[in-house]
């Protein structure tokens, strides 16, 4: 008798472990509502009634994670080597505007699934942008991204990647699938349709397969294949899941089905046995069809008389065709108004030549943000406010100023930007500086700016051209890292081609002085602006300085005279006491000196000073002579007049003072000013 129990007992404990065993090995989901679906949901992540997992909705800049709630042995823990797995899921991507995605997802196996420090849009809900990249994150990804990102590199804004510690995938391709006759079938990730994926790693060959299909049959073919070995990369336990994010634009991402193993082929989802892509409800009562139509009448009537009013009391503009075009989140003026308490002057942050600055916090997502306010009267201000839309909001780098959104109400238009807790990099360097920045936290936001401005004119789709770079329009996050911000006189051209004469627009001391002869702002007067920067940073004061004596009143002469004189480390801030790294200081001010350079030619591009910042290019022994700088103005009145008056038929109108000020010359039958404004 006490055998026969000791038998059944044993009998129990082995049936539980292999049970135990097996459920560790894998998993199959064909709704996701059932009960102790042992899934673990956050962000904004969330199950629908018929049993799909919904992980984001069309929110910008969002995410949503939903993940295996147990982790899983992926390697084995005497030899490290990582086991072989298998997984299907049915995905969905449905965009909150047709062909406009926003971003993507990704099946991910992580060593943890909290991603509570990750961050939406190009991140993916994975990472943010100091641990992107890291050996340490442990994170496999297959990214379905909708998306191009050029920070990333991305091939377009439709391909699916493997990515490893990453968002710059080490293999990726164009989203597509192999028919039955091994012909490639385009497709198109943002079509709202429902996609089966597979993804399978055999650790035998070190071969990972991503095949897709639009239905339940599987395709002979993968759409590609990509040879590594996962054991250095996995730990021994990981987690599995899906993460999606949103950025300016917004796309619902859905999971309708799921099945994963572990050294075996995961299990086959059957599409017609999943739930079905969630839509709008359908009326069928004759009295609810009556009913709607009388509604849309009304409504229509009521937009009619709307339109009728707006249009004669002039209460709110009406929306011009620019508007439909341009990217980023359109904000109500309330949304703003609320965010700012008003437009409180005690949230002001600033004020400049283009309107002030307030500090905001969305009351729905508590994000903090920056609102600049700009009450127009003039077409010159909304063309800058449209330029500074139109190219600032399709642009991505971590060092530059991220526009979340805008509104236009009226005569007011507004902007909304990421909140830099620590201001300007003018607030640190000039009088009486917040704190005094070590040379090593200024070395790091000089190879910021310039990374951003390299971005600027040779990463992005087009040249963007910022016309403004000085100490004021560059901000400090929390971190100190810089951003260039303010693109309100930005200029974008095509790559190859040469940029229309325009007017010329700038701030004394940043201005090359080529732009009032040729009225031409190319990447080379950027450089310009930035040389005055890089000098600026070392020696602790602005360009031109009005109350400093005649041999030192242009920076850059100051510059040049004491490098001839052998005297160069008189220039640096006497606020760093000594404490510097001299090669770098050096280096710095010899790249000043060549930025600043009278010929455009002569300055080097924003690709060469970041060689010689990283030090992987050697710089000349000894700078040329910057020149003659008319003063530091980089022109004069009869320089104004008589170059763009005869060239143009017109005289011209600028504005400014020796402090920094921003410059504006522009043709108009007026003639040649010279007034005082305020610093923007």
């Amino acid at each position: 008798m006490v055998s026969s129990c000791l038998v059944l007992l044993c009998t129990l404990i082995s049936l539980s472990i292999l049970a135990s065993s097996q459920q560790l090995d894998g998993f199959t989901y064909t709704r996701f509502n059932e009960p102790n679906n042992n899934i673990t949901l956050s962000g904004v992540a969330e199950i629908g009634p018929s049993g799909f997992i919904r992980l984001t909705n069309e929110t910008s800049r969002l995410m949503g994670h939903a993940f295996y709630s147990s982790p899983f042995q992926f390697k084995n823990s005497t030899t490290g080597s990582a086991f072989s797995f298998s997984t299907c899921f049915a995905l969905a991507i449905v965009p909150e505007y047709p062909k406009l995605g926003g971003h993507g997802l990704a099946f991910t196996i992580s060593q943890s699934n909290d991603f509570s420090t990750a961050l939406p849009s190009q991140y993916l809900g994975l990472l943010n942008a100091t641990d992107v990249g890291n050996f340490s994150n442990h994170i496999f990804a297959v990214e379905f991204d909708t998306v191009q990102d050029f920070e990333f590199e991305d091939i377009n804004d439709n391909h699916v990647g493997i990515n490893i510690n990453s968002l710059r995938s080490n293999m990726s391709a164009a989203a597509a699938y192999f028919d039955d006759d091994l012909v490639k079938q385009d497709l198109n990730l943002k079509s709202g349709k429902v996609i089966l994926a597979w993804v399978e790693y055999d650790s035998v060959t070190n071969l990972v397969n991503i095949t897709l299909s639009t239905s339940s049959n599987k395709p002979k073919l993968p759409l590609f294949s990509y040879h590594i070995d996962l054991s250095p990369f996995l730990k021994e336990n990981m987690y599995v899941g899906f993460s999606a994010s949103t950025g300016l634009l917004a796309s619902s991402h859905y999971i309708f089905g799921w099945s994963f193993k572990l050294n075996g082929e995961a299990k086959f989802l059957d599409l017609d046995s999943l739930p079905s892509l969630p839509g709008p409800k359908k009326k069928h009562t004759g009295l609810i069809l009556a009913i709607s139509i009388v509604a849309t009448i009304f409504v229509l009537i009521a937009i009619l008389v709307a339109i009728y009013l707006i249009r004669r009391f002039k209460n709110a503009d009406v929306i011009e065709p620019w508007e439909l075009e341009v990217g980023p989140h359109r904000y109500s003026y309330q949304e703003l108004k609320q965010a700012t308490r008003g437009f409180k002057d005690s949230e002001l942050l600033g004020h400049g030549g283009f309107g002030k600055v307030y500090k905001g916090v969305l009351q729905n997502s508590n994000m903090e943000i920056a609102v600049k306010r700009i009450s127009h009267e003039s077409k010159q201000g909304l063309r800058e406010f449209v330029s500074e839309i139109s190219s600032i909001g399709r642009l991505r780098h971590r060092n530059l100023v991220q526009l979340v959104g805008w509104c236009r109400r009226r005569g007011d238009l507004l902007l909304v930007y990421d909140f830099m807790p620590n201001g300007s990099l003018d607030n640190f360097l000039f009088e009486k500086p917040r704190m005094v920045l070590s040379w090593e936290q200024r070395f790091k936001i000089i190879k910021g700016v310039a990374s951003g401005l390299l971005y600027l004119h040779e990463g992005y789709e087009q040249i963007v051209v910022h016309r403004d770079v000085k100490a004021s329009n560059v901000l400090l996050d929390g971190e100190l890292n810089g951003r260039l911000g303010d693109f309100g006189l930005a200029r974008l051209y095509e790559h190859g081609s040469n940029p229309c004469t325009t007017r010329v627009v700038g701030t004394l001391g940043y201005l090359a002085p080529e732009l009032p002869r040729t009225g031409r702002a190319t990447e080379k007067s950027d450089v310009f602006a930035f040389g005055a920067l890089l000098l600026e940073v070392v020696c602790g004061r602005r360009p031109i300085e009005s109350k400093a004596a005649p041999e030192e009143l242009v920076l850059v002469d100051m510059v040049w005279n004491k490098w001839r004189e052998g005297k160069i480390l008189d220039v640096i801030d006497k606020r760093l006491k000594g404490e510097f790294n001299e090669s770098e200081v050096l280096m710095v001010l010899k790249l000043g000196l060549m930025c600043s350079n009278n010929e455009a030619l002569s300055r080097p591009s924003m690709r060469q000073v970041m060689s010689y910042l990283e030090g992987e290019a050697d710089m000349p022994d000894a700078p040329m002579a910057p020149g003659d700088y008319n003063g530091g103005f980089g022109f004069d009145e009869n320089e104004c007049l008589h170059s763009l008056a005869s060239s143009r038929g017109n005289t011209c109108l600028a504005n400014g003072n020796v402090d920094g000020t921003f410059v504006s010359v522009s043709t108009a039958p007026l003639s040649c000013l010279f007034t005082d404004e305020l610093p923007r």
